[in-house]
């Protein structure tokens, strides 16, 4: 039993650089959600936002699947970029 809570902490590693939208848009929506927020967290790091807008978080995220949906091939990052830009 004590075996049990090792399992369900599964741990997955993914190469921001090599990860593509088409990757991103294959993700079970659980999944889908805490890797959007995680990105949402490093895009702000990255451009130096320091104000949690949830409202915006949901925004970006689905103009960010809208941009994937015609270029899977794409990294994530640079979709970040193109979809959501300096704000």
């Amino acid at each position: 039993i004590w075996l049990l809570p090792a399992a369900a902490n599964a741990q997955a590693r993914i190469d921001m650089g090599a990860f593509t939208c088409g990757q991103y848009l294959a993700m079970s929506p659980a999944m889908s959600d805490d890797f959007s927020a995680w990105m949402s967290g490093w895009f702000s790091y990255q451009t130096r936002r320091t104000v949690v807008d949830v409202a915006a978080h949901q925004t970006n995220m689905a103009n960010l699947k809208s941009w994937c949906q015609t270029r899977p091939q794409v990294s994530v990052m640079n979709a970040l970029q193109s979809a959501i830009g300096p704000q």
